[in-house]
């Protein structure tokens, strides 16, 4: 049995995986953004073990989820399937001053990394659309470029793929991953989205706990199960430490060597 904390779980991929793990007997602990929504994640995955609040829209919220995470244990692995989409019309301001599409996407994976206690596997949640990302570290916020919310979530998307290849790179004895799930039917997607939620949990699923070759192969992008190549800039190295400067910089927290 493995034990599991999934970001994001309320509803959508992260429940669905939580759902596939529950169901295959592992111990999940949840996660969404108040203690409403938590709820509502508890009462969506029968037999999960507990449920965390905590809105990864603010470094401080981000911070106490990290403390109450460890506070229940260590874990075998750490799905940070969070996310929020491309649909923004505005820049939105986080507490933190932040973008909101960066803050929850890439920096609070960056920050949850950085604090709760070294699993054996992380797995991050990227997508197609990240080959469209713009690898550029001088404008994160979108404070000097007018705002496209598409190329922002584009942008969060390569980023977190890149933060999986960091990790894989820095932290040898932990196999980091990103998954694009496809287009698929999620409050995210729409219902007009040409995928089946169902191959993506499963792929998320299989990364955490499965002994296959393939998923223990740390720094890998996955689609269904399926190594995928991703954008070039995934594995340059000053970009991988360029994002993960620019994260210690704003959380004042530097990733572990």
């Amino acid at each position: 049995m493995s034990r599991v904390l999934i970001t994001g779980s309320a509803d959508g991929l992260g429940r669905e995986t939580a759902r596939l793990l529950v169901g295959a007997g592992h111990e999940v602990v949840l996660h969404a953004r108040d203690e409403a929504r938590a709820q509502e994640a508890l009462a969506g995955v029968p037999g999960a073990a507990a449920a965390l609040a905590g809105d990864l829209a603010s470094i401080a919220q981000t911070t106490e989820l990290a403390d109450r995470a460890n506070d229940t244990g260590a874990f075998d692995a750490v799905i940070h399937n969070a996310g929020i989409g491309y649909r923004e019309p505005r820049r939105i301001e986080t507490v933190d001053g932040l973008a909101q599409v960066f803050q929850v996407n890439v920096l609070a994976p960056y920050l949850l990394t950085a604090l709760v206690r070294r699993p054996a596997r992380l797995i991050y949640l990227s997508s197609g659309l990240h080959r469209s990302g713009n690898p550029g570290l001088d404008d994160l916020q979108w404070v000097e470029r007018p705002w496209d919310g598409y190329q922002a979530y584009a942008d969060s998307k390569l980023f977190d793929a890149v933060l999986a290849a960091a990790v894989a790179r820095r932290w040898p004895d932990v196999v980091g991953s990103s998954v694009d799930p496809g287009w698929v039917k999620t409050n995210m997607g729409g219902p007009n989205a040409p995928g089946e939620i169902g191959p993506g949990a499963e792929t998320q699923a299989w990364l955490a706990v499965s002994e296959d070759p393939l998923a223990l192969r740390s720094g890998g992008h996955f689609h269904h199960r399926q190594l995928r190549q991703t954008h070039p800039a995934v594995s340059e190295h000053a970009v991988q430490d360029g994002l993960l400067a620019a994260c210690g910089g704003l959380t004042g927290l530097a990733l572990p060597e």
